[in-house]
């Protein structure tokens, strides 16, 4: 669709639209593998924009509880570095893995932005990513060129916690206007039952439909996510919010798939224990990563690449997925609980929050460009 001639007053905006991206599914495999979806399911996947995957697909024991340790290791030292920073008076060592960073946030809030920001991609989360029986679904997907898109997620959703509820928005809104015309579908998994009062999540079915992407703004409340307004999603996507609202709970060792141009949110956490889940994406090898060039795509597998090496040194080491966050006053950055990252740029900046507070001076952002 060529552009019309209207000015843009913000980087994200487009009238681009690319439907068949994110509508037609590449040939199938011919060969039957572990794991692939029967094909109402892939047929589901792009006419709905997403499925949920409710059986046992992974194997609990062996593909999620070392990822549940991994966290349990990342929570454990992240306690130890606020007890030694004097920023808590107590390890809460005697809770575990549902509970212990409801306490740690209780005496420090924002403890879960700082875990957010620095956890690592523990060889637990490597291995998931790279399953077999996973990668035979996106090959189903994406077509069997698959490489992981570096923007995945440990997701910290304590109690009642704004910083941990997501508003309606469309992934690829967050990366460069590039991901417009890929796809790049996730992998959601949750690390227990996820239903609607713990928080999981909800999608408007249909609406990645147009290939468009609406008109965000930023930012949510006292949060750096960016926000799509139900109205734009109507207009500009043509849901109707009445109707097409899906919510999608997925049991453990299940998980929900999405493309990246489907809006979707997650719900506040009303129980009384952490929901933990990890977001994973996968796109086609050689496309763009569209993360603004400070990372790339990793590849994960390639018919034509029997003895593929996977290169992870990009996540050697502690990786801060806050890659813009310079506090422009005297802070710790091991304390500091704000994120300014890329994205904030893409939109009207409308309400303003101690994250906002700290983009770089001299960089407009609500005004027209």
């Amino acid at each position: 669709m060529a552009p019309s001639d209207k000015p843009k007053r913000f980087p994200g905006e487009s009238d681009e639209a690319y439907p068949e991206v994110f509508t037609i599914k590449p040939p199938q495999p011919t060969e039957k593998k572990p794991g692939q979806l029967p094909q109402h399911m892939i047929d589901q996947f792009f006419n709905d924009g997403y499925v949920i995957v409710e059986k046992k697909f992974f194997d609990c024991e062996k593909d999620l509880e070392p990822c549940k340790k991994a966290i349990e290791q990342e929570v454990d030292e992240l306690a130890n570095k606020l007890f030694k920073g004097g920023k808590i008076k107590q390890l809460y060592n005697e809770y575990g893995l549902r509970d212990r960073l409801i306490h740690i946030e209780n005496e420090f809030p924002g403890a879960n932005i700082i875990l957010h920001k620095s956890v690592n991609l523990a060889q637990a989360f490597r291995h998931l990513w790279t399953n077999e029986r996973l990668l035979n679904v996106v090959e189903q997907l994406i077509g069997p060129e698959i490489s992981g898109n570096p923007v995945w997620n440990l997701r910290t959703k304590t109690p009642n916690n704004e910083a941990t509820t997501v508003p309606w928005h469309q992934d690829a809104a967050y990366l460069d206007n590039r991901a417009y015309k890929i796809l790049q579908p996730t992998a959601w998994i949750p690390l227990l039952d996820a239903n609607e009062k713990n928080g999981c999540m909800r999608v408007v079915s249909g609406a990645h439909r147009t290939g468009k992407i609406a008109l965000h703004q930023c930012c949510w409340r006292d949060t750096t996510y960016i926000m799509l307004d139900e109205e734009e999603i109507a207009k500009t996507l043509g849901a109707d919010m009445e109707k097409d609202v899906v919510l999608c709970p997925v049991p453990y060792g299940g998980m929900l798939l999405i493309n990246n141009v489907i809006p979707h949110q997650s719900l506040t956490n009303l129980s009384d224990e952490i929901r933990w889940s990890l977001d994973l994406r996968w796109q086609k090898t050689g496309l763009p990563a569209s993360y603004y060039d400070l990372q790339e795509c990793v590849e994960f597998r390639s018919p034509t690449k029997p003895n593929l090496k996977i290169d992870w040194s990009q996540y050697d080491g502690v990786v801060d997925k806050d890659m813009e966050n310079k506090p422009t006053e005297e802070v710790d950055e091991d304390f500091d609980i704000t994120i300014q990252g890329p994205w904030m740029r893409k939109w009207e900046i409308i309400h303003t929050n101690r994250h906002t507070d700290g983009l770089k001076e001299g960089n407009v952002y609500n005004k027209s460009h």
